[in-house]
């Protein structure tokens, strides 16, 4: 899959889902239909293309459409 293809994949699928702005790596995985270590690489280019971000707790990591989500205007408060 290129990564052309698999970014507009994930982004439609991701938009679609309203109720939840934060996803798994897995979940990410599972939309995409590869394997962990194939969809990573897609997903990391992604993060550095600033298509998805990152997000993590300390002990939960997980990705979400750059600027969505509640947290996302929080953080970019000065």
């Amino acid at each position: 899959m290129e990564q052309a293809e698999a970014t507009e994949k994930l982004v439609t699928a991701l938009q679609k889902k309203k109720s939840k702005t934060k996803f798994y790596f897995n979940e990410l995985a599972k939309i995409l239909g590869l394997k962990p270590r194939a969809a990573k690489k897609l997903t990391n280019t992604m993060v550095t293309d600033e298509v998805l971000e990152y997000w993590s707790s300390g002990s939960t990591s997980m990705y979400g459409l750059k600027g969505a989500g509640k947290q996302a205007a929080a953080e970019h408060e000065d």
